[in-house]
């Protein structure tokens, strides 16, 4: 069994502000460090195996953050990529807040379907390159909620959000 540690990165300038990042790649702010900080203590003592991110750089910094008190480097992989928000990208989450309908989505948005195939191929990526190990995953709020959605066999609605810097723990 593959035990993960899924964790969202820590808080971003883009968070702070409520800026849909998407796969921009993000820069953690003075809070975000202190949250990944955090993490870190926190598991400072568990015997972790492998750190993972995703090749977004404000997850890649949450990573490698946690990663330093165990001495070990991070492998990143695009599958723990953020959902792909196209043209919505960039713009003020508040501002698409009348757009609750995917119908009125345009396009170029990642489909529901494509991101839960992405989180399903990071789940057997992950069991494959890491069998019998203790993994720790940073990834981002839509595709850990992706991740566990496909886990569980439950519908993304019925997952609970994570806040930045959050832990979820999935036995594979």
């Amino acid at each position: 069994m593959t035990l993960l540690y899924l964790v969202r990165h820590g808080e971003t300038v883009d968070n702070a502000h409520r800026i849909m990042q998407g796969q921009t790649p993000g820069q953690l702010n003075e809070t975000g460090i202190r949250q990944a900080e955090e993490v870190a203590e926190k598991l400072k003592d568990e015997p972790i195996d492998a750190f993972v991110a995703s090749d977004l750089r404000r997850s890649i910094h949450t990573c490698e953050l946690i990663a330093r008190l165990h001495g070990q480097a991070v492998t990143t992989t695009p599958l723990l990529r953020e959902r792909d928000w196209g043209s919505f990208t960039g713009k003020y989450i508040p501002d698409l807040s009348h757009l609750n309908d995917p119908s009125l989505w345009p396009d170029d948005i990642e489909s529901l379907v494509a991101l839960k195939e992405r989180a399903g191929a990071f789940l057997d990526w992950l069991r494959e390159k890491y069998p019998d190990q203790k993994v720790l995953a940073v990834g981002h709020g839509i595709i850990n909620k992706a991740v566990q959605s496909v886990y569980y066999g439950k519908p993304m609605k019925e997952i609970k959000p994570m806040g930045n810097a959050d832990i979820r723990i999935l036995e594979l």
